[in-house]
């Protein structure tokens, strides 16, 4: 025990640092998730055809396809085209574009799981379809939609240990290169494994609990 806490007093600065890392990519690329898992999931719900084809087409290779290799397709090949992006970039825009297609689908399942009766009352009241999305439809599927989304969420969290291997300096990247010094392997990994398990558990797990919480009391209310 005394030579763990010997170790971490040597080497917490930069398992700090790499978590802040961490937590940047996660929060970027969860703001670039849901911004395309709502564009993607109401392309797919369009009726207007090209559109619909367009969203299943991206929502399929995204889920299809290793996230893996969509963030060395984004860092190594883009530049090839002419389009060359930083580390850091590359990281969080892989996890976006990769989380977001699977969060299209816990969008589309979200607004088709509200009844149909919402629809037709909505319509009753003399409401077009923008607004009857915006005030009636959409709040009720974003309820049904915060459980899953939490999961997903974790997920976005434990798949930024990918973007170490771009050479994102995250908590991976720091983890295995403290490894690499130490050849202390139980502590340097071990501390990551703990340090992953708390921001899902103190952060996450909490923040979307409190969001449910909100929206559903906003909606009784209403």
């Amino acid at each position: 025990m005394q030579e763990y806490v010997e170790f971490l007093l040597a080497y917490w600065p930069r398992f700090a640092d790499g978590a802040v890392v961490t937590l940047q990519q996660a929060g970027l690329g969860t703001l670039l998730a849901v911004v395309v898992a709502l564009t993607t999931g109401f392309m797919k719900m369009s009726p207007i055809l090209p559109v619909r084809w367009l969203g299943i087409a991206y929502i399929e290779v995204f889920r299809g396809t290793s996230l893996l290799v969509q963030l060395y397709w984004i860092f190594f090949v883009l530049p090839l085209f002419g389009l060359t992006l930083g580390k850091f970039t590359a990281g969080f825009l892989a996890l976006g574009l990769n989380l977001g297609a699977y969060g299209a689908e816990l969008v589309r399942g979200g607004v088709q799981s509200v009844p149909r009766g919402q629809y037709e009352a909505a319509i009753a009241l003399g409401m077009g379809p923008f607004k009857r999305m915006r005030r009636i439809i959409f709040p009720q599927a974003l309820l049904n939609m915060l459980p899953p989304w939490g999961n997903l969420l974790i997920e976005l969290l434990k798949s930024t240990a990918l973007v170490a291997l771009i050479s994102v300096s995250d908590l991976m990247f720091e983890s295995k290169q403290i490894n690499m010094t130490t050849f202390q392997s139980a502590q340097a990994f071990g501390t990551a494994l703990i340090i992953y398990y708390v921001m899902a558990r103190c952060i996450i797990t909490p923040g979307m609990r409190w969001l449910e919480r909100r929206l559903a009391l906003k909606l009784s209310r209403g």
